[in-house]
């Protein structure tokens, strides 16, 4: 390999599983898999309750004004 950077021979491009590794690393989603814990909020009026387990908070309404909730 010409540089020993993962490209491969010339004019055959990247050898399949090497590479620079592009795409990896990148942090948590805003909302997504943050655990047990914490608060579900409307972004609507502010109303927060208790994050339930296993409910995603996107998938509740909030009971005050009807807008989806979201992590908090």
């Amino acid at each position: 390999m010409p540089g020993g950077d993962g490209t491969g021979p010339d004019g055959q491009g990247p050898v399949a599983g090497r590479g620079r590794r592009r795409g990896q690393g990148r942090g948590l989603g805003e909302g997504f898999a943050r655990g047990p814990d914490g608060e579900c909020r409307c972004p609507n009026c502010g109303h927060r309750e208790p994050h339930q387990l296993g409910v995603p908070c996107y998938d509740k309404k909030c009971p005050k004004c009807g807008s989806p909730m979201t992590r908090a």
